[in-house]
């Protein structure tokens, strides 16, 4: 599915050299949301929720990130924070799993559009401190 999407990309991409077609916004932020419910066993909350995506078996309430780049940029401190990368013709990976309070506090400042951004890079270092009692446990491998 994400394949067919991304050799969509490419074609147009060659058609038009000058232009980017990017995938953002909504669609990688649905995306990310529906193959993160996959591998942690996520009820999904309805669109476009406030701060959080979703709600764990346990009760915790999740934010997701999907991102094809070097950052994410979140806009509230989320109770349990799910980062995933996907680069193109790669496999989905996890990139944060843990308390959204670790993440929050590592963020940038607000920028114009109230979102704080944080590099993928500080997140992987943060990940690897986190206890695995503070993880959400993987259900399923990424189904792309």
């Amino acid at each position: 599915m994400l394949d067919g999407l991304y050799s969509t990309i490419s074609r147009l991409e060659a058609i038009f050299p000058r232009r980017k077609f990017t995938p953002d916004g909504h669609l990688v932020g649905s995306i990310g949301e529906v193959i993160a419910a996959y591998m942690f066993d996520l009820d999904l909350l309805r669109g476009s929720n406030k701060g959080h995506d979703a709600i764990a078996q346990d009760g915790r309430k999740i934010e997701v990130k999907l991102t094809q780049g070097a950052r994410v940029a979140i806009r509230h401190e989320p109770d349990h924070l799910i980062v995933l990368q996907r680069l193109k013709d790669g496999p989905v990976t996890v990139v944060f799993n843990g308390p959204g309070n670790v993440a929050w506090e590592r963020c940038g400042n607000k920028g114009d559009n109230g979102q704080r951004s944080i590099p993928l890079s500080t997140l992987r270092a943060l990940d690897r401190q986190i206890e695995q009692v503070d993880r959400l446990p993987l259900k399923r491998e990424p189904p792309v």
